[in-house]
């Protein structure tokens, strides 16, 4: 049965339309970083970037140098596209955008892990096998058709994905209007629609369709009856999404995974129309049959476990933030802070320094810390070095308030508490994050 289901082949119209769509994307995102300055504003403004724990040794490349290095990943992006050299080229697209995702968390966005997971997992898929430069060269590997296992996973991914967003979105200040009103607020002055957007019934509407879309949009896929609803539901909550929030390639890398859910005779009609349409359905077991089905258990095991470590720490993820990153955890939450840090020397305990955070932050650094403990805690080990570096025995206070969707400011960090001495957890709660009162 599990042969069945897993090795059966399919037709791999979808696969291959993706993988064009995708590299498309890919490059765009690449090159999009360049010219709209962000990546100035990222990795050379900054005096420093704020990496993921544990991957302080990635740094960017000094000077011009990570203008270039996006550059390049654009490059490979087209080739995904063309299908030339296509493992080597999505490879070293997905290992040079994993490392920039693990260099800074400033611009942390939970669509930058999906396109680091589909990356990975384009590398094992054979997207290449049709309408590829690579199955041009060589016609000894042109295939239409490909192993169930790879659709499958796509499917329980994306609906791994939804499910944990609809999830997150099961609190007070989404489901009453809240938050989306929060959202809104900073979208007043858009022409034609910045005084609709401030309506009421938009903010509940807003907060219901985006819990409803991401409940139920994968099984109206699934069944033939609503796939067509469901998709121009899918066309309307996105590119109303890329009008509103700007938030680059996601929402059309999202459109593009319906093709997933389509009929492949409709795909060769409308993209591949000299492809043949496979129907034989053959069972075809791989030596490596172990490898694949081991592999697949692990990667959904993760997938599955890892967005709900945040219920296991003590206190609320709207509050701490621990287990917010990795979790699908998108858009759910409008923080604002304010921070002070205090440099004591053990030595001359009278001799207190308070940091002007502006000496070593970019602006958007500013904006982001006040709220996140791990880039608070970050920053006080790397003010400990710097001193350290003097000669100077230091101790890091930190005094932060914090206002979460529009209350009022609280009391975050212990005051009292010498963070330069504090070690970082990722699976439990740190003490020095004071208790929340969010209702």
């Amino acid at each position: 049965m599990l042969n069945k289901w897993l090795f059966r082949r399919i037709d791999n119209s979808a696969l291959i339309v993706f993988r064009i769509i995708f590299g498309i994307l890919l490059a765009a995102e690449a090159f999009g970083a360049i010219f709209t300055g962000w990546i100035r504003r990222a990795f050379m403004e900054p005096q420093f970037t704020f990496s993921f724990i544990g991957f302080e040794f990635l740094q960017p490349l000094p000077g011009n140098g990570m203008l270039w290095y996006y550059g390049v990943m654009g490059v490979f992006g087209l080739f995904v596209m063309l299908g030339f050299k296509y493992r080597f080229s999505i490879f070293m697209y997905a290992i040079m955008w994993a490392a920039v995702y693990l260099m800074q968390k400033s611009s942390y966005n939970n669509h930058y892990y999906l396109l680091m997971l589909l990356c990975f997992l384009m590398v094992l898929f054979p997207a290449h096998k049709y309408a590829s430069v690579d199955a041009w060269r060589n016609p000894q590997i042109k295939e239409i058709s490909m192993p169930r296992w790879i659709w499958l996973l796509i499917v329980l991914q994306l609906w791994i994905l939804y499910t944990y967003a609809a999830i997150a979105k099961l609190y007070p200040d989404w489901l009453d209007g809240t938050l989306p009103a929060i959202l809104m607020k900073a979208r007043e002055q858009y022409w034609l629609v910045g005084d609709l957007l401030q309506q009421d019934w938009v903010h509940l509407s807003i907060a219901w369709f985006g819990f409803l879309f991401d409940l139920l949009i994968i099984p109206l896929l699934l069944w033939k009856r609503t796939r067509l609803f469901a998709f121009f539901a899918a066309v309307f909550f996105h590119l109303f999404n890329s009008a509103i929030f700007h938030i680059g390639i996601f929402p059309y890398l999202a459109l593009a995974f319906t093709l997933f859910f389509f009929s492949s005779k409709k795909i060769n009609q409308y993209f591949l129309w000299k492809k043949p349409y496979y129907s034989a359905g053959e069972i075809k077991v791989p030596p490596y049959r172990n490898l694949i089905i081991g592999f697949l258990g692990i990667w959904l095991l993760v997938q599955i476990t890892l967005p709900v470590r945040h219920w296991f720490i003590q206190d609320d993820v709207l509050w701490t933030e621990e287990g917010h990153r990795l979790s699908w955890r998108m858009m759910l939450r409008s923080k604002s802070g304010l921070i002070q840090y205090k440099v004591v020397d053990r030595e001359r305990p009278q001799d207190t320094i308070f940091i002007q955070n502006s000496k070593y932050l970019s602006p958007k650094q500013m904006r982001a810390l006040p709220s996140k403990p791990d880039m608070i805690w970050q920053f006080a080990q790397r003010l400990e070095e710097e001193f350290e570096q003097d000669g100077k025995e230091v101790e890091i206070y930190v005094d932060s308030k914090v206002s979460v969707n529009g209350r009022p400011f609280q009391n975050f960090i212990d005051s009292k508490v010498n963070l330069a001495d504090e070690e970082w957890d990722h699976f439990r709660h740190h003490d020095w994050i004071l208790p929340s009162s969010i209702d």
